[in-house]
């Protein structure tokens, strides 16, 4: 540990510091801070405010210029609020994050769990999907599956935050770690929905276009004879203050025959749920880096 104190980690340590520091605060002017930060990222990063508008134009093609403007603004926002909710759930108070945390669809893990057989919980990527690690945490034990942070630094800290306040985690390249927990009876939480480029990755379409994506939950379902519950976490600033955990009903005649079929419903599945918290979703990552419309980059 004492080589995470060299210079070049110091700018690191100050952003933790901080990040801690704010965790400390009202969740309130948590949100209120989150915001101002959102507003400033959207100002300064061009290069993520131009990939937010690329993903957020292929997938409401039918709105007009002015509406994908208002999104990707108040995607930033969110992407904002997103930085405090991560600090919240790794430093926060528990009884602080207890009280701002609802879950809607307890009856779908309730009657899985009535089963006894192992729980795949389906995540997707939303802002505040740091926070749905706490709340599950609460309800059953899990391992959730990360991937790993360039910086060692962050890495190590969001390992050790992540295992403290969440329980196991696993690296997402590692699939017999995910199969031998769920085979020992603790659930594994899941988001596939990013881009995947590996050797086993299938083309299909997300809001219509095709896109690299992981195949790995129906092999993982099947390997491990789980139920797959679909969930998402979004954030609220209405009179319900807080997250929500929307879990979904377990997916029936899953997995199936054609492990193709199973990876287009997922999506499906995940285009359902960000059409209905728009600005929540994360469009700053590069779902269809390497894909090409008309010979044409959709990054450039």
């Amino acid at each position: 540990m004492a080589w995470y104190l060299h210079p070049k980690y110091w700018i690191t340590w100050i952003g933790i510091s901080i990040m801690w520091l704010m965790s400390q605060l009202p969740w309130r002017w948590q949100m209120a801070i989150g915001g101002l930060i959102g507003r400033i990222l959207h100002r300064l990063l061009a290069k993520r405010r131009a990939v937010c508008l690329s993903n957020i134009r292929l997938a409401f093609p039918e709105q007009p210029a002015a509406a994908h403007q208002a999104l990707c603004k108040a995607h930033f926002l969110s992407l904002g609020k997103g930085l405090m909710d991560a600090s919240f759930s790794w430093w926060g108070r528990t009884k602080a994050l207890k009280a701002h945390a609802y879950i809607q669809g307890l009856e779908h893990l309730d009657k899985a769990q009535a089963t006894g057989q192992p729980i795949i919980f389906l995540s997707s990527h939303f802002t505040s999907l740091e926070v749905s690690g706490s709340i599950i945490a609460d309800r059953i034990d899990s391992c959730f599956v990360f991937r790993p942070h360039q910086n060692p630094l962050l890495n190590h800290i969001s390992i050790k935050r992540r295992e403290a306040r969440f329980g196991k985690t696993i690296a997402k390249d590692n699939i017999r770690s995910m199969v031998r927990a769920l085979k020992h009876g603790e659930a594994v939480w899941y988001a596939p929905d990013q881009n995947f480029q590996g050797k086993n990755h299938i083309m299909v379409p997300f809001f219509g276009i095709d896109a690299p994506t992981n195949p790995a939950t129906s092999r993982l379902a099947k390997l491990a004879n789980a139920i797959v519950i679909p969930i998402y976490c979004t954030r609220s600033e209405d009179q319900q203050a807080g997250y929500t955990l929307h879990l979904m009903p377990a997916l029936e005649n899953f997995p199936s025959k054609d492990i193709n079929d199973d990876t287009i419903r997922i999506n499906q599945l995940v285009e359902q749920q960000v059409r209905a918290f728009p600005e929540q979703y994360l469009w700053t990552h590069k779902r269809y880096k390497g894909c090409k419309v008309d010979g044409a980059d959709l990054y450039q």
